[in-house]
């Protein structure tokens, strides 16, 4: 009997929030694991001795970490810096330039890495421009250098967001009592404004680390020699399906150690430097004047200029003829009605498996953050850790994985033969974006003070209806605000769909990457306009819902 009154409905969705983790999470990552260490029924580490002894192997390791930190580097400056100026100044435009940062860092990387090259490529129009206007020597957009600028003009938004934030936080007594003690200009940022933003700027770096660590599109469009530690994953995975499987998987194995260890030490680090702010007067913008203010202009207005160019010239050239692969003059809308003949199905894939997707973090996200800060024990904890775990692990990964425990080919288990489907396509997208919408739910409720639900009950209301009625609807910004994050990034995720899709549930990232390699770039440019305008309406419907057109995380 005391079993049975333990077994609420808490204890039933932590239990079946469980195994599921341990099933579409903890299961496949096993996989990957045992794969990378058993060779014929023996423990063997031959796939790793062979990964570490091989410099062509190992030197894709270090290229991206060069790559990763040196994006990271320049992002924090340049997110940092806007952010700054955004919060202290004031200047016109500011609602229009943040919906142009927010679509900058929203689009699929290798989108942006695809624009590069139609303007600095080789047959580039800014390079033909520099080469026979100007007589400028070519400028080399591959390798290093333009995977960098393709992830710093993609990530700094990242940061922007996380830092605009923070600057919410701030109260306008300290930059005050800073500057009476003499403590001014750019002494007072690096003195009271960075180390007030400490903790903010490890989240963002985190983030912005991670991403360009896992992102393998970028570098296999733009990278040509400089081979990066995602592309050789994917690669080997992709030649070796026929043969030893057990290669990429090792890879795969590196590549959550190493996203574990940066996870581990950032929180330790975070947590020297951890405390609280309370804004009771924010930060008061001024208003710039002579030199300052034409550099302020300047700086911000030339910097989203240069993030959304990409883009600007893409959905130009998606209305352009094209003879082949190549863009002819005169203007067309065949692209676009190539496209959808072609591409349909992707276009209506890319809306139909996200919004199911949706539907299953919303679920789940408002379950565990209820769970994690309500009902705090070690199963819920463990619940909530699991839950990260996909934040930090790439996505090449994570479909590697998926590909080895749910696919009946060889290199799979068979158990549960779901690669291909729609299934594993909702499994993958859920599982991975999760994470967004359950910080954001965790936030929310943390402000949710569990004495209006006391009230609640005591005037007769049952724990479930006080739980949906009250307690959820108190929570909706924050659901709200992670599902819109999770949507977009669904809408633009190709390093796990790659991996996991087949003909019948082909999205529009699959779809736009495949085009760019058979060089039909109309249709590729049709199909990433499409993918912009889907971007910019969910974001216009997002502040419409929410009531705000300010946007920070």
């Amino acid at each position: 009997m005391i079993k049975h009154k333990k077994l609420n409905i808490w204890t039933v969705s932590a239990i079946i929030i469980f195994i599921t983790y341990l099933l579409f999470l903890v299961y496949p990552i096993i996989t990957v694991l045992s794969q990378s260490m058993i060779e014929d029924g023996h423990f063997s580490l031959t796939q790793f001795k062979t990964f570490f002894s091989k410099k062509y192997y190992f030197s894709t390791l270090v290229n991206s970490f060069k790559v990763s930190l040196t994006a990271t580097f320049f992002s924090l400056i340049i997110g940092t810096l806007l952010a700054y100026l955004f919060n202290m100044y004031h200047f016109k435009g500011k609602k229009v330039l943040q919906i142009f940062i927010i679509i900058a860092s929203m689009s699929a990387p290798f989108v942006g890495a695809y624009s590069w090259i139609l303007l600095l490529g080789r047959n580039g129009v800014i390079t033909k421009f520099l080469m026979n206007v100007l007589h400028f020597p070519q400028v080399d957009i591959y390798g290093f250098f333009g995977i960098v600028l393709v992830f710093t003009l993609q990530l700094f938004p990242l940061v922007f967001l996380y830092v605009n934030g923070a600057f919410k936080s701030i109260d306008q007594s300290v930059l005050e009592a800073a500057e009476s003690m003499g403590c001014r200009g750019i002494n007072r940022v690096f003195k009271v404004v960075l180390p007030l933003l400490t903790p903010t700027l490890l989240a963002a770096a985190l983030l912005v680390f991670m991403r360009a660590f896992s992102d393998f599109g970028t570098p296999m469009l733009i990278g040509e020699g400089y081979r990066t530690f995602p592309v050789l994953i994917y690669t080997q995975f992709i030649s070796e399906v026929g043969g030893n499987a057990a290669f990429a998987s090792s890879l795969a194995v590196i590549a959550i150690i190493i996203a574990l260890t940066i996870f581990l030490v950032q929180k330790a680090i975070a947590r020297q430097y951890s405390f609280s702010m309370n804004s009771l007067h924010p930060i008061v913008a001024k208003k710039p004047t002579g030199g300052k203010k034409v550099g302020i202009y300047a700086t911000v207005y030339g910097i989203i200029f240069l993030s959304v160019l990409p883009q600007m010239y893409l959905i130009y050239t998606s209305f352009l003829k094209t003879s082949g692969m190549v863009f002819v003059p005169g203007y067309s809308l065949d692209s676009y009605r190539n496209a959808f003949d072609r591409m349909g199905s992707a276009i209506f894939n890319t809306i139909r498996i996200p919004l199911m997707a949706l539907v299953v973090v919303v679920i789940l996200a408002i379950f565990i953050s209820y769970l994690t800060v309500r009902k705090p024990n070690f199963f819920t904890n463990v619940i909530d850790s699991l839950s990260m775990i996909p934040y930090i692990v790439p996505g090449t990964v994570l479909g590697i994985a998926f590909i080895t425990s749910f696919n009946t080919g060889i290199g799979g288990s068979g158990f549960l033969a779901i690669t291909g489907t729609v299934g594993i396509m909702v499994i993958s997208l859920s599982v991975r974006r999760l994470p967004y919408t359950i910080r954001s739910s965790v936030a929310s409720l943390q402000q949710v003070s569990p004495s209006i639900e006391e009230a609640a009950e005591s005037l007769g209301s049952s724990k479930m209806n006080t739980f949906f009625k009250i307690t959820v609807p108190m929570m909706m910004s924050g659901i709200i605000s992670g599902a819109i994050l999770s949507w977009i990034t669904m809408i633009s995720e190709l390093s796990t769909s790659i991996l996991l899709y087949n003909i019948r549930t082909r999205t529009m990232t699959v779809a736009i990457y495949t085009e760019v390699i058979r060089g039909n770039y109309g249709i590729a440019a049709a199909l990433s306009t499409i993918l912009t305008v889907i971007t910019v309406l969910s974001l216009l419907l997002f502040m419409k819902v929410s009531g705000s057109d300010d946007i920070s995380l």
